[in-house]
C-alpha cells in the first residue's frame, strides 16, 4: 500500500515536473514570467554614432563596457534598475558607486521573447534621456534573461570623422548582451 502510493506521487511530481517544462519551452510565459530582482552583468563595446544615413560612425576608438545591475521586476511591465558600470576602463560618469536613478518597461511574449527599455532619470551619473533597448529571452523556468542591445541612445557625442554629431543624430552603435539570473534568498526564488 506505502509503495502504491509512493509510486502515485512519484508520477505526479514527474508529470507536473514535466508539464511546467513543456509549458515554457511551448510558449506559456507572460510578464508575469518576471518578477522580483534579478542581477544582471553585462558585456560590450560602444562602436560610434548611427548618422541619418543609417550607418555606423566610429568613434576615434571602441569603448568596451562592463556593467553590474540589479532588476526588479513588477511582474506587469515595468522595473527598477541600479547598476554600476565601466566604460573605456573609467567608472561611467565618473561616479564610482552604484546609480539608482533607471526605471523601465518590459514586455514578454507568449513564445518567452520580448523587449526591455532602460531609462536614466535626472541625479545618477548618466544624463536624464539616455537609453538602452533590449531584445530579451527568459529561459530557466523564468530565472534566466538573455539579452541584446539594439538600441542605444546617448545625449552627445561626435563621430571620429565629424561627421555625426550629436545632437541631433544620437543612437550609438553598440555590439551589448545582458544575462541577469533571479536572486535567490536562503535558497529561495522571490
Amino acid at each position: 500500500m506505502k509503495i502504491r502510493h509512493l509510486s502515485i506521487a512519484s508520477a505526479t511530481t514527474i508529470a507536473l515536473l514535466s508539464l511546467s517544462g513543456a509549458a515554457q519551452a511551448g510558449g506559456h510565459c507572460s510578464n508575469e514570467t518576471l518578477k522580483g530582482a534579478f542581477a544582471f552583468i553585462g558585456h560590450g563595446e560602444i562602436l560610434g554614432l548611427i548618422g541619418a544615413d543609417g550607418k555606423v560612425h566610429p568613434y576615434a576608438a571602441p569603448s568596451i563596457l562592463d556593467d553590474v545591475a540589479l532588476v526588479t521586476f513588477d511582474g506587469v511591465d515595468s522595473f527598477t534598475r541600479t547598476d554600476f558600470g565601466v566604460i573605456g576602463g573609467l567608472p561611467k560618469g565618473g561616479q564610482v558607486t552604484f546609480n539608482p536613478s533607471q526605471i523601465g518597461a518590459y514586455m514578454v511574449n507568449s513564445d518567452c521573447t520580448g523587449t526591455m527599455k532602460i531609462t536614466y532619470t535626472a541625479g545618477g551619473a548618466v544624463p536624464a534621456g539616455v537609453e538602452t533597448d533590449l531584445n530579451i529571452v527568459v529561459a530557466a523556468d523564468g530565472t534566466l534573461v538573455e539579452s541584446v542591445v539594439y538600441k542605444a541612445v546617448t545625449v552627445s557625442g561626435q563621430s571620429a570623422d565629424g561627421a555625426v554629431t550629436c545632437p541631433p543624430y544620437c543612437e550609438q552603435g553598440v555590439q551589448e548582451s545582458f544575462e541577469g539570473k533571479k536572486v535567490r534568498v536562503f535558497g529561495l526564488r522571490w
